[in-house]
């Protein structure tokens, strides 16, 4: 499983208080991504277009975006 945004909001309650603010962003990015995830991988079927060929620079800053999540979890995780 890669999107755990169901989870989150159901398990909403048990997050840290820091992570509150946070809610949202936690709940998008793993959706965004999950999309994003087989195409990044193998590329575009339809068109026949390679990974890196559907990319571009800004892409890969949305998707490091991905690293507020990560280290929520691991500044938080034993909370």
């Amino acid at each position: 499983m890669h999107d755990v945004s169901a989870f989150l909001v159901e398990d909403s309650g048990r997050l840290p208080v820091v992570s509150m603010p946070h809610l949202d962003h936690l709940m998008s990015a793993p959706r965004r991504l999950r999309r994003e995830r087989e195409v990044s991988f193998y590329g575009d079927e339809e068109s026949g277009a390679a990974p890196d060929r559907l990319y571009t620079g800004g892409d890969a800053e949305q998707a490091v975006d991905a690293r507020l999540v990560v280290e929520l979890c691991e500044r938080h995780g034993s909370a």
